[in-house]
């Protein structure tokens, strides 16, 4: 395997730019040469502006499609996958979330957690475990491409506080909160509500995409660290379950949270730029602050023309450029704004161990076992 690893290098601080050129005359310039072409000047700004402010990919379900295959190579590249290390390389991608879906019992997955440190372990030189923002940057600093384990379901806790902290000391940071007895369409119960408490002290990240507009706003309000949906879309534009619609996206950049919009067809659209269009949105009602990517690729899902795997992101950036973006908001969007929740995750968390011991609290104890 080729050593990805070269020099060290900091991140600058990107400034507003002019906006785009705007289409050529067909009008050979002086000398005779052929006027520059607006889409490839887009495209080298795109691949410019990623190598210093890579993705970080907010849900990719490349364990969920690794345990279909009876065999896996990611340095030489899978044609059956959306995600292997030329195309996270040629995309620009620096950090990617690993869902744990859709198994939805412990066994199930502590199997795919496993299965994703076995993964690790055989690409070294492109791939490095993350538990953190700073974790993520030293990654980055050497050439490799971080992993956070998680989303994981909520379902995986079996009602447990205890099984969240073994979880956590797996390297598990983002949970899932839907489809259990505690965060479900009537919102969170007294016991959900000590699962967020206790996710706060250990600094695991609520997911929200998927969960009910009650449990989503419930979290809001409760959690001390700022939440993520990984894959939520505006739902003004396509009222899928899992988008967010227009109150709860201004709750969300209020809070300090992460709308991650997916390069999902079903959520978003079947071109690129329909996921323009969402995260227009997204960054209009929530903020620049509030919105992110989510591949969603090697889940199953359909994608827009021209994102169907990793690779796609240059021409995705382009196209923000095309619309008159500043460099400052794509860099949040790709990089900035995750390491922001990350670290306040963090600094959360350690205030929250000097006060608060481990909860002993269980589902019967606050729920009468419901």
């Amino acid at each position: 395997m080729a050593d990805l690893q070269h020099d060290l290098h900091t991140t600058p601080e990107v400034g507003e730019v002019p906006r785009p050129f705007p289409p050529t005359a067909d009008v050979p310039a002086a000398g005779g040469t052929a006027p520059p072409d607006p889409d490839a000047e887009l495209l080298d700004r795109a691949h410019a502006l990623l190598a210093v402010h890579p993705v970080v990919d907010g849900h990719n379900a490349l364990p969920r499609a690794l345990r279909r295959l009876p065999f896996h190579d990611l340095q030489l590249g899978e044609s059956a996958l959306g995600t292997d290390l030329p195309r996270l390389r040629e995309g620009h991608v620096g950090a990617l979330f690993w869902s744990l879906h859709p198994p939805t019992g412990l066994a199930a997955t502590l199997e795919q957690i496993d299965l994703v440190r076995s993964v690790i372990r055989a690409h070294p030189e492109g791939l490095r475990p993350a538990l953190g923002a700073g974790e993520i940057i030293d990654a980055r600093n050497w050439g490799r491409v971080a992993v956070v384990l998680g989303p994981a379901p909520a379902a995986a806790l079996d009602d447990s506080l205890g099984v969240l902290r073994v979880l956590h000391s797996l390297g598990l940071r983002v949970l899932t909160l839907a489809d259990t007895s505690w965060a479900s369409e009537a919102g969170l119960t007294r016991f959900g509500e000590e699962i967020v408490r206790e996710m706060n002290r250990l600094g695991v990240l609520a997911d929200l995409s998927g969960a009910s507009d009650a449990t989503i706003a419930r979290t809001l309000t409760l959690s001390r660290a700022p939440v993520l949906c990984t894959r939520s879309a505006a739902r003004a534009l396509r009222p899928h379950p899992d988008n967010l619609p227009d109150e709860l996206l201004a709750a969300l950049g209020a809070a300090g949270g992460l709308c991650m919009v997916p390069l999902a067809a079903e959520q978003t659209g079947s071109v690129l730029g329909d996921v323009a269009d969402h995260l227009d949105h997204v960054r209009e009602i929530a903020g620049p602050g509030c919105v992110g990517l989510s591949g969603t690729h090697d889940s199953g899902a359909a994608h827009p023309q021209d994102l169907a795997d990793v690779a796609g992101y240059p021409h995705l950036i382009a196209e923000l450029l095309h619309r008159g973006w500043p460099e400052s908001d794509i860099a949040r969007l790709t990089w900035g704004n995750i390491q922001r929740v990350l670290r306040t995750a963090d600094v959360t968390a350690q205030t929250a161990q000097q006060r608060r011991e481990p909860s002993t609290a269980t589902i019967t104890s606050l729920d009468g076992g419901a």
